[in-house]
């Protein structure tokens, strides 16, 4: 479970994009009236000729709407509207089920097989062209509903003043990478930065001086980690960045990357430029080391082992954990 995105997405407010519809109907002369009159109302048309067609399409293509004619050779319209809820799917598909069927007895088998709604052949433009515009507000509505709920989890899971992953998306996350480091043999690398004399600046600029030095070196580490690394706020001044596939020696590199990149240059804050360094540990799990003991605390401990000797060493400075026992 790994969010890619680690600062907060502005929202849009752009007019809705076309939805993508998919018409299932075996009359060939019927299927292209059908097209150009959905198309001209301006929705994206794919077509399928039968339910099989139409069920393959649907797993391989992302659709919003699904409309289909019932009476078809092989797989019906029930049928496929059975078969599209079995399936988990990216997003919601809305069915509009087309049928010749007027009996309620009929209607309920396809409502309960998952159509959300009929319109009986031949449909009227009008009636047809409402349906589907009543389909298309619930698509949205269940659009913006999971990106409100993704919004919420990624403001659950981030640091809210410097835009990086908390402390508990450390632990979850981190746990994950381990076993998944763990399964396929593959190295993993965490670091922990701490900056040099942190209080200082705080005590001397104040405190809105210190959250701005805190967010430039967030942005710093971000612009030197790989697009699949990731960087998490441990607590105070303290960052952990998780460098999966990565080696002892690769990681020590990455981390000696961003140290140069702070020393090198001031950080622009509100009080003026500063110039602040910060201390690194860097510990590894190697494949052949992956074993059930391998734990989110025992690869931090490590990696804090490296930091601390940074720490009495002189700051600045980055030190690789290679004699501590996982």
């Amino acid at each position: 479970m790994n969010i890619p995105v680690q600062i907060l997405p502005k929202t849009c407010t752009s007019d809705p994009l076309p939805l993508r519809l998919l018409l299932v109907e075996d009359e060939p002369i019927q299927r292209r009236v059908l097209e150009r009159r959905l198309s001209k109302a301006g929705y994206i048309v794919d077509t399928a000729r039968n339910g099989e067609e139409a069920l393959a399409k649907i797993l391989r293509e992302h659709y919003q709407i699904l409309l289909t004619d019932w009476d078809m050779p092989g797989m019906d319209g029930a049928t496929l509207c059975q078969r599209v809820r079995e399936v988990s799917l990216p997003g919601y598909l809305y069915i509009l089920l087309l049928t010749g069927h007027d009996s309620a007895a009929d209607i309920v088998v396809g409502l309960e097989a998952g159509a959300d709604d009929y319109i009986r052949k031949p449909a009227n433009e009008a009636e047809l062209l409402a349906r589907l515009k009543g389909g298309r507000r619930i698509v949205e509505l269940e659009r913006s509903l999971r990106a409100a709920n993704a919004q919420v989890r990624l403001l659950s899971v981030t640091d809210p003043l410097v835009g990086t992953y908390n402390r508990r998306y450390l632990t979850d996350e981190l746990a994950r990478e381990i076993e998944r480091a763990r399964r396929y043999g593959r190295p993993l690398a965490v670091v922990i930065a701490d900056l040099d004399w942190f209080k200082r600046i705080n005590d001397e600029h104040g405190h809105q001086t210190g959250d701005e030095v805190l967010q430039c070196f967030a942005e710093r580490v971000r612009s030197s980690i790989r697009k699949n690394d990731w960087i998490a706020r441990y607590g105070g001044e303290e960052f952990v960045m998780v460098l999966p596939d990565t080696s002892l020696v690769d990681a020590v590199a990455t981390a000696e990357k961003i140290r140069l990149h702070c020393a090198s240059a001031p950080m622009v804050t509100s009080t003026g430029c500063l110039m602040v360094t910060a201390s690194f540990g860097v510990a590894a799990l190697e494949c052949r080391h992956a074993t059930e003991a391998a734990t989110v605390a025992t690869l931090l401990r490590r990696a804090d082992v490296g930091l601390y000797r940074s720490k009495n060493t002189g700051r600045n400075r980055v030190t690789a954990a290679v004699d501590v026992p996982a």
